[in-house]
């Protein structure tokens, strides 16, 4: 059973257990010294952070293994892609401007949008307009923008809505903008 102390030094138990793993990763090493050295970290900078750090968020686990899936495959194909086009002929390329509309209204999950397409190859978020509530994204080769943003709003922004967001009632409003 958690105590009210223990909850409060493990507030964000997934950063704890990210610090405690990386921090054995450049160790090289699971020695005691160093498991107690990651112990400490996990549980000593959380805490540290606490003002700092948004309330933890309850994720749904289903969408986010089936996102991560979706964004390692499109890294894969992205990359190959790309290869074709840096070590083809130039003229095939055509970069465009593709401004993506968003549903989302969480942070964190637009952050993580940008992100996902920052990580693909071939695409960069550049600005997130939080007046027109759009994200701004460069393509090095796009012939039709509208289908790109569509792309982007149906592998990598539903997702985001049904692990952050209520995604059953955005599942509307999201296909009523890619229409």
């Amino acid at each position: 059973m958690s105590t009210p102390h223990a909850r409060r030094w493990l507030k964000h138990p997934w950063l704890s257990l990210l610090l405690g793993a990386a921090w054995l990763l450049l160790q090289h090493s699971v020695s005691v010294f160093h498991l107690i050295s990651a112990a400490l970290i996990g549980l000593i900078v959380p805490w540290l952070l606490r003002d700092f750090l948004p309330a933890p968020k309850t994720l749904r686990l289903q969408p986010a293994l089936r996102l991560a899936g979706v964004v390692l495959w499109d890294i894969v194909v992205s990359n190959i892609t790309v290869a074709r086009l840096v070590l083809g002929p130039m003229a095939r390329m055509q970069p465009a401007w593709v401004p993506v509309p968003l549903a989302l209204t969480d942070p964190t999950a637009i952050a993580l949008l940008a992100t996902i397409i920052t990580t693909t190859p071939g695409t960069v978020s550049c600005t997130v307009d939080e007046e027109r509530h759009e994200i701004l994204v460069h393509a090095l080769n796009c012939t039709d923008p509208a289908q790109m943003a569509a792309e982007i709003k149906v592998r990598y922004e539903a997702p985001l809505l049904a692990i952050f967001e209520d995604g059953a009632g955005h599942a509307d409003a999201l296909q009523g903008e890619t229409s």
